[in-house]
Order: C-alpha cells, then sequence, then structure tokens
C-alpha cells in the first residue's frame, strides 16, 4: 500500500511541503512545513501553512504527525504553528541534540535545552511511526547536518536535503556538524533503495537549462543521473567535490533566523520583558 502525496512548493525559499495521506483510514503526515518570514520587515506569516491546514480539512483528514527532515537552514519551520492547532505529534531525528548544542550558544538560547524536548518525538535508525494502516520508516541519513532524516512510507522515500533533483545534485555538508564522507555513505544507503521508490526532495533551485521546478524522482533515476552522486562516484571523488563546491556557497539568506527558530522547533524565542519578540543577528568581523 502506498501514499498519496501533495506538494505545496513555495518559491520564496525554493522548499517543497509534503502531505502524505493514507487513503485508507484518511490519516495524514505533513512534512518540512514553511513559516513565511520576511527579514527585511520581520514580518511573519503563516499563510504557506495554511494552505496545507485548508488541504486537510477540505479532504476531511486526521493529521497524526508534522515530520521534520533536519532543522533547516534555508526556511523557518511551521511545525509549531501546525502542532499547535491540530493536536498533531512534531516529529525530528533523534540527534536533532547534537545540533542544539551547536546552535543555542550562538544565539545565546538559554531556553533552548539541548536534549529535542522542544518536539514530541525524536525518531532513529530503524524506528517505525503508524500512519493509518501505512508504515513510517526511518533512515538515518546524516552528512547534511548530524540529526538528517529520510522518511520511509510506502513506496516514497522523503529525502529532504539531502538529495535533490538528478540535475542538480546533492546537498552541502558546510554547516557546523556537516560532514561530507558521512553525506556520501547516507546517499549510498538511500541508492540501496528498491529502484522504484519515489524520491521527493525538499528544495528545487532550477539548475541552469531548466526553468519548471520539480520536486519527484526515482531512486533508479538518481543512481543513473544524479551529477555528484550517480551509481559509480566513489566515496574520495564526492568529498573532494562536494567540499570544493560548499567553498563556493554564500550561507543561506535566512540561516540566522531559520536556525534560531528550528532548534526550537519551530517556536519563537521567549520576549522580552517589554513584551517584544526578537530574533538575534550575531555580528562578527572577518
Amino acid at each position: 500500500m502506498n501514499p498519496r502525496v501533495q506538494t505545496f512548493f513555495d518559491p520564496a525559499t525554493f522548499t517543497a511541503t509534503y502531505l502524505v495521506v493514507d487513503e485508507t483510514t484518511g490519516t495524514a503526515a505533513v512534512i518540512d512545513p514553511v513559516l513565511d518570514f520576511e527579514p527585511s520587515s520581520g514580518k511573519l506569516s503563516t499563510a504557506s501553512a495554511d494552505k496545507v491546514l485548508g488541504a486537510i480539512a477540505d479532504q476531511g483528514l486526521t493529521l497524526a504527525y508534522v515530520l521534520e527532515t533536519h532543522a533547516h537552514a534555508d526556511h523557518l519551520s511551521a511545525g509549531d504553528h501546525i502542532r499547535r492547532l491540530t493536536g498533531a505529534k512534531l516529529v525530528i531525528g533523534a540527534h536533532i541534540t547534537a545540533v542544539q548544542r551547536t546552535f543555542a550558544p550562538i544565539f545565546d538560547a538559554d531556553d533552548v535545552v539541548p536534549d529535542g524536548s522542544q518536539f514530541d518525538l525524536l525518531v532513529d535508525e530503524g524506528q517505525s511511526l503508524p500512519l493509518g494502516d501505512l508504515t513510517i520508516r526511518v533512515l538515518h541519513t546524516p552528512g547534511h547536518t548530524p540529526a538528517c532524516v529520510t522518511y520511509l512510507i510506502g513506496d516514497a522515500a522523503f529525502a529532504g536535503d539531502t538529495l535533490f533533483m538528478p540535475d542538480y545534485g546533492t546537498a552541502r555538508a558546510d554547516f557546523p556538524g556537516g560532514d561530507a564522507r558521512a553525506l556520501y555513505r547516507s546517499i549510498q544507503k538511500m541508492l540501496a533503495l528498491p529502484p522504484e521508490t519515489r524520491v521527493f526532495v525538499g528544495h528545487d533551485y532550477l539548475p541552469a537549462g531548466r526553468t519548471d521546478y520539480r520536486w519527484e524522482t526515482t531512486i533508479a533515476e538518481q543512481a543513473a543521473h544524479n551529477i555528484h552522486a550517480h551509481a559509480g562516484i566513489g566515496e574520495d571523488t564526492f568529498v573532494a567535490m562536494r567540499e570544493a563546491r560548499d567553498k563556493t556557497l554564500a550561507p543561506p539568506r535566512l540561516i540566522l533566523p531559520s536556525l534560531q527558530v528550528n532548534i526550537r522547533a519551530g517556536a519563537l524565542p521567549p520576549a522580552s520583558p517589554s513584551g517584544k519578540t526578537f530574533l538575534k543577528l550575531p555580528v562578527t568581523f572577518g
């Protein structure tokens, strides 16, 4: 039995959010929802997440989980917003604690206890969760971050930022805790899945020569055509390519607001004594 997958693409952050449905029971999960944020004004909006919630209501679904593939550096998560409105369990990889230990001190986030308790469920390699008559299986796929997981639901793999469309390649591995060698090994784990497995990627950034956004591919297509990690690419070759490429990349536009919200499971920092809420911008010279 395989899930029905509905995609909501956010062109502001190039993020694909997925609504995954067990059609037998009407039970659903949302994967990687976006909280809209305009950094020049500081304005937040739940418009993107509310479109997903509208689809859930229109289809009469029961939302069981919000699944985060990792602590995103390119968009703020709407996980907490959706959890509060629906009662769905908010799920992330168990190694989020390593990410919290790294980034909480950067933002002086003394309220963030680095134990993952901001989330409802921490999952790791080999664990599973019920989704109606379907099962969500967990692969730990670190490299982009230590906490990255891939969710396997029926014939579908939700890869987060580990793999992108074959003509774009693979995730960067230069964030704190990232590791190009670990990323290569995670990709090999994914390429060992059945070739017909549908792969749903976390983003599409439109490589040169393509004008239409895409987010679904297969393991067979990744093995045959991924420009960074197709079958036959050796580990040392991949690591050298990935590390050289990462040195040319600028930080994501929303990395600073995103991480301080996402280590809090999509919740905002505590309000100041005046009642205002602030995101911090660490300043460095160099």
